[in-house]
């Protein structure tokens, strides 16, 4: 059953329910559900657990809202700012369409309607630097449901990224795919200090077995300016 469906600039984005299942199709394309939504809580986990301080936190795709909850679940955490392309689906969450979407937003957490490309470059939305940022806003580079998301998977956006995140912030990019052209360029975006990881997650679904990836970049601390004589 479709809840909702509504046209934006970048293709029809829609909510269907099927029995207790929650799906989101994006442009046409399976974009997640609520079969199995581990990895999106992990993605959450693994950036806050990498980070000593994660007081501001940006989320790159709203989804379902299982990163933003996971998030908004750690004490150390003053705000989150959840980005997401697709108007409708943020308008979705505000007008309680479906309870997994409903409740996000409050003191914690707001919700920007806007292209995170535009928010990390400060052409948009809120202001960084941030202390984490997870980026959930398509399959991977492997499989675009968006093409102009290539950006996003590239050394020039990963630098983006990276420049956004305040000293000892850290980066997380999911991936439906274990991605060694992300490995590669998330090492090209890297500075001296940098730390960049790989982690795999097996994921069985429908009887199926997949490997999901997270790509991680630590940014070095800032290194104390030097007393001049």
């Amino acid at each position: 059953m479709t809840l909702a469906r509504a046209g934006t600039p970048h293709g029809e984005v829609a909510l269907r329910r099927r029995g207790d299942v929650l799906e989101l199709v994006v442009d046409g394309a399976f974009a997640m559900d609520t079969v199995d939504t581990s990895t999106e809580v992990v993605l959450a986990e693994e950036g806050l657990r990498r980070c000593p301080a994660p007081t501001r936190v940006l989320v790159g795709g709203l989804g379902l809202g299982f990163t933003a909850r996971a998030v908004l679940a750690d004490d150390r955490v003053g705000h989150v700012d959840v980005v997401e392309l697709a108007e409708p689906l943020v308008r979705w969450s505000r007008d309680g369409l479906a309870p997994e979407i409903t409740g996000i937003e409050g003191p914690r957490c707001s919700l920007h309607p806007a292209d995170v490309a535009d928010v990390l470059a400060g052409r948009s939305g809120p202001p960084g630097p941030w202390d984490v940022v997870l980026l959930d806003v398509d399959n991977g580079p492997g499989f675009l449901v968006h093409p102009s998301n290539a950006s996003l998977y590239a050394v020039s956006g990963l630098g983006t990224a990276r420049a956004a995140l305040a000293p000892d912030g850290v980066l997380v990019v999911w991936s439906s795919h274990v991605a060694p052209s992300l490995r590669r360029a998330l090492r090209d975006a890297a500075r001296p200090g940098d730390r960049v990881e790989e982690s795999v997650l097996p994921v069985v679904r429908d009887g199926r077995a997949f490997e999901y990836a997270l790509y991680s970049l630590t940014r070095a601390p800032e290194r104390p300016a030097r007393m001049s004589r």
